[in-house]
């Protein structure tokens, strides 16, 4: 299966956001990955509903939305209205996942979920087959250029072993500190999309970057 790369629009440039949109859909890249950040859930607010709205109205590729936010079953129908195809949740902010879960399938998105640095992904054995995308946090949530983690290797090692024994089609997406250095290593533990947010918006080129992201892992 092809690997897929996904710029964070969190790291673009919001004064010339519709300039960065255009060079997303011009690029390789295959999704547009978001951040709905609320203040609660984790220390920052990013942006909400008008501003995906703007993005959805440009945006021609998929639309990955990675909400960070707490009570996410309050807003399900609201961002599939908003054009999202694929809603993520962390698994940290449900108490009822597998109904969570089933209400952003039929909502009509594909359901992802998130999982925070310290979360293990055993927790996600008995629903593995019910989610279309596990997105694994390499940095702690909530904000661009941070650090990756170690263990994040270890972490898609462990899902990808789950996901076979079940039979599962669940996707594995690497959120944070991706960049050249890791890619490679990323996708031979088991990754499918890779987030790039700072690497590729941070570049002098980032029209080449994406480019050469998408090569390294094909």
């Amino acid at each position: 299966m092809t690997k897929l790369i996904a710029p964070s629009i969190l790291a673009a440039d919001f004064a010339n956001l519709q300039r960065d949109i255009e060079m997303v859909n011009q690029s390789e890249a295959d999704w547009f990955h978001i951040d709905i950040m609320d203040g609660v859930f984790v220390p920052n607010i990013s942006f909400g509903m008008p501003v995906l709205k703007a993005i959805s109205k440009h945006a021609k590729k998929t639309i990955d939305v990675h909400l960070m936010i707490a009570d996410p079953d309050r807003y399900i129908q609201t961002f599939a209205d908003l054009g999202a195809n694929v809603l993520t949740v962390h698994y940290e902010a449900c108490t009822h996942l597998h109904r969570t879960l089933q209400t952003i399938k039929a909502a009509g998105m594909e359901a992802g979920v998130a999982l925070n640095p310290h979360t293990n992904v055993s927790l996600l054995e008995d629903v593995i087959k019910d989610i279309d995308l596990v997105c694994i946090m390499s940095v702690n949530p909530g904000f661009g250029g941070q650090k990756f983690i170690q263990n994040t290797y270890d972490k898609v090692a462990k899902l990808k072993e789950i996901i076979v024994k079940h039979n599962a089609t669940t996707k594995i997406e690497i959120d944070g500190g991706v960049n050249a250095d890791n890619a490679e290593a990323l996708v031979n533990a088991g990754a499918d999309v890779l987030v790039a947010g700072s690497f590729v918006f941070g570049s002098a080129d980032p029209l080449a970057t994406i480019k050469d992201l998408k090569q390294k892992v094909n």
